[in-house]
């Protein structure tokens, strides 16, 4: 396995990327395995490591969980310009979400919950509105930062 240390938002990731089988591999950060397909196989990049596809600025990493890892990943929302994006405020796995898009939601109504360091943490809505777009799922496992909840 190749390691390697990331730093993103200031928070260190040890990540360990094991062989590819075709688009298949199991990346591994900070002690949590994950079963993922590359969009080319490392010879189709012309190198022995996986291609790497940086995300637009601004948006958070989100690692699929079990009921989402072979969907591709959803289209973002078009920016609307007024729209508060509730964050998860801390690693963790998202337990439940919810809410659903187009639902109203009122400031302190709890959006999703997040298990991290055993325990359950609600993610509440920071003002009133409209759940615009959804960024997360049940069984996703998210960094501080990541987006879940678009608030219109």
């Amino acid at each position: 396995m190749k390691e390697y240390k990331f730093k993103i938002g200031g928070k260190d990731y040890a990540v360990k990327i094991g062989e590819a089988n075709g688009r298949n591999l199991t990346v591994n950060v900070n002690g949590a395995d994950y079963q993922v397909e590359l969009s080319e196989t490392p010879d189709q990049v012309g190198g022995d490591a996986p291609a790497a596809t940086a995300a637009p600025a601004g948006n958070s990493p989100v690692m699929p969980g079990p009921d989402r890892a072979s969907q591709p990943a959803a289209p973002n929302a078009a920016p609307s310009g007024a729209g508060k994006t509730i964050k998860s405020p801390l690693p963790g796995i998202i337990i439940s979400i919810n809410v659903k898009e187009g639902q109203a939601v009122t400031r302190g109504q709890k959006v999703a919950v997040i298990e991290a360091m055993k325990m359950e943490n609600d993610i509440l809505a920071e003002c009133d509105g409209t759940i615009t777009a959804i960024h997360a799922a049940k069984g996703d496992s998210v960094l501080e930062g990541a987006d879940i909840v678009t608030i219109g």
